[in-house]
């Protein structure tokens, strides 16, 4: 297909619709994937993002598509376009990256699932929009100005939201999400590593609860 910039827009506020966090995951155990799912969507957050980090990830991302279908499942650190369809090859319905690049846009526009490119500055921002592109990680959100630069943004780029990821905790989250230009934020407070080493899924569901309920918190 090839994506208007209504197209885009649509597919991902769909997704920054359906919880107010997103979590970033990391699959070091191919046998935690659908565990760890399933205790995410439990707790109210069904969006997940598993980063293309580790050799489990694809595996796990296939395994998550078979088995937790009511998860909306991406792919995160996306870094090529040979990771753009690895992504959607495995189940996913969005990927997201850690920035962009003139070969990720060009293969975004043809791709089959939507794509979230990063930015942190407002260059990127209107590289951007020169690409058809008005939703954005911003990436990494509190090394990059954070809340004051997400506001900073709103003036010049109105038609712009952003997922700003990265130094964001539950304390923080619900500022951010306060802002009228952020869709949903992403972080990985909910999936302490001891609670995963220990398959605590209880844990993490009871975490994705809280953060189920941060927005407007």
């Amino acid at each position: 297909m090839s994506w208007t910039t209504e197209q885009r827009n649509a597919a991902v506020d769909a997704v920054f619709a359906k919880a107010p966090v997103l979590p970033v995951i990391v699959i070091d155990r191919l046998d935690d994937a659908v565990p760890l799912a399933r205790a995410l969507v439990a707790g109210g957050l069904p969006v997940l993002e598993v980063t293309l980090r580790t050799a489990a990830a694809l595996e796990g991302m296939r395994r998550i598509a078979a088995e937790v279908p009511e998860a909306v499942l991406g792919a995160g650190t996306v870094i090529t376009p040979a990771d753009l369809e690895a992504a959607a090859d495995a189940g996913c319905t969005f990927a997201i990256s850690p920035g962009a690049t003139a070969a990720l846009y060009h293969a975004a526009d043809s791709s089959p699932i939507a794509w979230l490119p990063a930015v942190a500055t407002a260059s990127e921002v209107m590289q951007g929009l020169a690409h058809g592109h008005q939703r954005f990680k911003f990436f990494p959100a509190v090394s990059s100005g954070g809340i004051p630069a997400l506001k900073g943004f709103n003036g010049p780029f109105p038609q712009v939201r952003f997922c700003p990821t990265g130094g964001i905790d539950a304390a923080s989250a619900p500022d951010f999400l306060a802002l009228p230009n952020v869709g949903t934020v992403g972080g990985s407070w909910m999936l302490p590593k001891d609670a995963i080493a220990s398959g605590d899924w209880a844990r993490v569901e009871r975490l994705a609860r809280e953060a189920a309920a941060l927005r407007g918190g």
